[in-house]
């Protein structure tokens, strides 16, 4: 682990804290656009490009997380073309004295979000498949609720350890 003191690592918890609060609105929104499939099904396409660039937002929220955390305790991030896939395995392992910021349980079902934000940056929204976007929707609460768990064990993890070192 690279060396910080107990007041970055308060302030790494904050910041953490402030993107999980983010993903917290991000899930309002969420809901909201899935409630509004079910009032207006005829406009069903509109609202799943909506509910894909979310997804999307989802996903780099929660890399926004693990950057964090790779730059202020681990160095940096890594490189290559295959970065954020390395991100996302780093994250899910006991490094340099951290904990694991993710279970792999977590990180495996993060890397279905990781390789659709990949397509929903590369194609319009009328070429994505309605279907791979609706079964996302469906899985997005149960990682969302996994991330949140594993990112607060974090912060707690992080806390505790600014408290020792005060």
């Amino acid at each position: 682990m690279k060396a910080i003191n107990a007041v970055a690592i308060r302030e790494l918890a904050a910041d953490i804290e402030g993107e999980l609060a983010r993903l917290g609105q991000l899930e309002q929104a969420i809901q909201r656009v899935q409630h509004e499939i079910d009032q207006d099904p005829s406009r069903r396409d509109l609202f799943y490009e909506n509910l894909a660039l979310k997804l999307h937002n989802f996903y780099t929220g929660c890399e926004k997380i693990l950057q964090l955390v790779a730059v202020e305790l681990n160095g940096g991030l890594p490189s290559g073309a295959d970065w954020h896939k390395r991100l996302l395995d780093r994250m899910s392992e006991r490094r340099e004295g951290r904990p694991a910021v993710l279970t792999p349980e977590t990180a495996t079902r993060l890397r279905e979000f990781l390789g659709f934000r990949h397509i929903v940056r590369n194609l319009y929204g009328f070429e994505l498949d309605p279907n791979r976007v609706a079964a996302l929707v469906a899985n997005y609460p149960a990682v969302w609720v996994n991330m949140k768990t594993d990112v607060s064990a974090f912060i707690d993890w992080l806390r505790a350890l600014a408290a020792e070192m005060s």
